[in-house]
């Protein structure tokens, strides 16, 4: 009977342990089968992406992300939104107010239609508000007493649409109320007003 040595204490590297099936790895030095579905795992090295993958990726450094929807009229807006808040339209004219108060007396008073026309057809085409020239107009041949009060109205309105204190509100048209010199005064704030609002926008002063 021949005697067995003592174990091998390096545990036998390389060799096939008792009861292991034969193929499976567990020695030293030995990598491990991969297991039954990795290879379909993404991310792994050298490994292609799953379809929609880079669409699913945010925008890395440096690149630029796609503009959504309405961006660009967004950062327009803001951009240009004094211009939006002072008015899109046409910039009314500056009249001077020593030739108004002569032409009104020089026509015995039909001038002042025309101002009045004029001056409400401006301020509706600047702001797209107001009663426009139209209105006006009847409104100063037939109810003429009204008129001062809702020309002071809105060009108080038109300084406070861009943030400012109004000059003139509808308050100031209780100067029509005084005899010839309430008139005076009226116009001169009321008028005063107006080319200051328009002076303020680039409108030119009449040579």
């Amino acid at each position: 009977m021949t005697e067995q040595g003592p174990p091998n204490p390096s545990g036998g590297e390389g060799q096939q342990q008792p009861g292991q099936p034969q193929g499976q790895p567990g020695g030293y030095g030995q990598q491990p089968y991969p297991q039954q579905g990795s290879e379909q795992q993404p991310g792994g090295y050298g490994q292609q992406p799953q379809p929609g993958y880079e669409q699913q990726q945010q925008p890395g450094y440096g690149q630029q992300p796609y503009p959504q929807q309405g961006y660009e009229q967004q950062a327009y807006g803001q951009q240009y939104g004094a211009v939006q808040q002072y008015g899109q339209g046409p910039i009314g004219e500056i009249r001077r107010t020593g030739i108004c108060i002569l032409l009104f007396i020089i026509t015995l008073g039909i001038y002042g239609w025309y101002w009045y026309f004029k001056r409400h057809e401006e301020l509706k085409n600047h702001t797209g508000e107001g009663i426009g020239g139209g209105v006006a107009l009847i409104l100063a041949i037939f109810v003429g007493i009204v008129m001062p009060f809702l020309t002071s109205s809105e060009t108080g309105k038109a300084y406070e649409r861009r943030g400012q204190q109004p000059p003139v509100t509808a308050v100031t048209g209780c100067w029509i109320l005084l005899p010839i010199v309430g008139g005076i005064i009226w116009f001169v704030k009321t008028n005063g007003a107006l080319n200051d609002y328009w002076r303020s926008l680039g409108a030119p002063d009449p040579s």
